[in-house]
């Protein structure tokens, strides 16, 4: 047998870890009796990620073939190798954040993206509750990264590590850490919040590592003991069948834009944020934070 690399034996101790994690909060929620777990909602996240698995194996070629040719055209090299992986994974991790701000902004992309959110449960196996489709597109906002010199392998490597890492603040336990951190990484408490149906939490804290990304750029709220998590979306399918968990989104996408007239409201439902309507009769997550926050002024 070949011996194996530094990076393997990095990704094997990584995903060990993840499982071994994940093994005792099933285990402690059990016998704290905590319900975070449910059957059913588990063997989905295993039946999503095993999807979006078997479509990474299939884009692969592609994708290292499209970031190769891109790295090709590199505008320049990091010659220092502390440098370099400091770079890679920070840029990374900022570039991941547009991909999932998109996803959470534009309707295409939400439609996508929802599985990850459609679970009214949170755990470690959430993490695993994959936008199944995203291999198809994710390697275009990767692009920049080889024309700034990163090769392929490297590209990939960082991202798997980085989402290694964004698996494990899938948890609803409270774990300690100093204020500090909460201030630069992304923490469980954090990602707690990003998973929330609550209108003030909608599209918040869109960081994988970093949430520095989301402090900068207004998409932060801090968890609130006052508004506690309800898990889920804010309309949550009834149908939570192994199609309609994948297609339900695209199924009323399809339905608005049939229903839009012209062309340009038909392009709006596609590009604009879910919840745009053309007649009002929905709205937006923003449009939803601005009359919440009116009303409660209002109380005040």
């Amino acid at each position: 047998m070949l011996p194996l690399n530094p990076r393997s034996e990095a990704v094997i101790i990584l995903v060990s870890l993840l499982v071994l994690l994940t093994l005792l909060e099933m285990w402690f929620s059990y016998r704290e009796n905590r319900h975070y777990y449910e059957k059913r909602d588990t063997l989905t996240n295993i039946y999503l990620t095993t999807l979006a698995f078997l479509l990474n194996l299939a884009v692969n070629g592609s994708m290292f073939v499209l970031l190769n040719f891109t790295y090709k055209y590199r505008f320049f090299e990091i010659k220092n190798g502390f440098a370099y992986w400091f770079v890679l994974v920070v840029m990374q991790d900022f570039l991941y954040w547009v991909l999932h701000y998109t996803g959470h902004y534009c309707r295409l992309f939400w439609a996508m993206h929802v599985t990850h959110h459609s679970s009214e449960h949170f755990n470690f196996t959430t993490g695993f509750r994959s936008t199944v489709f995203e291999p198809l597109y994710r390697t275009f906002f990767y692009l920049p990264l080889a024309l700034f010199g990163f090769n392929a392998i490297d590209i990939l490597y960082a991202y798997l590590v980085t989402q290694l890492y964004g698996n494990m603040v899938h948890t609803q336990y409270r774990i300690p850490l100093p204020k500090w951190y909460g201030w630069i990484f992304v923490t469980p408490a954090h990602h707690r919040v990003h998973h929330a149906s609550n209108i003030p939490y909608l599209d918040k804290n869109m960081g994988m590592v970093l949430i520095l990304w989301d402090r900068m750029f207004g998409t932060f709220h801090d968890e609130d003991d006052n508004e506690p998590v309800k898990y889920g979306l804010t309309h949550q399918p009834k149908n939570m069948g192994p199609v309609n968990v994948l297609f339900h989104e695209w199924k009323a996408l399809i339905a608005d834009v049939k229903r839009a007239p012209g062309i340009g409201n038909k392009l709006k439902y596609l590009f604009n944020p879910p919840g745009w309507s053309h007649d009002g009769s929905t709205q937006t997550a923003r449009v939803l934070q601005r009359e919440y926050k009116n009303s409660n002024l209002g109380r005040q």
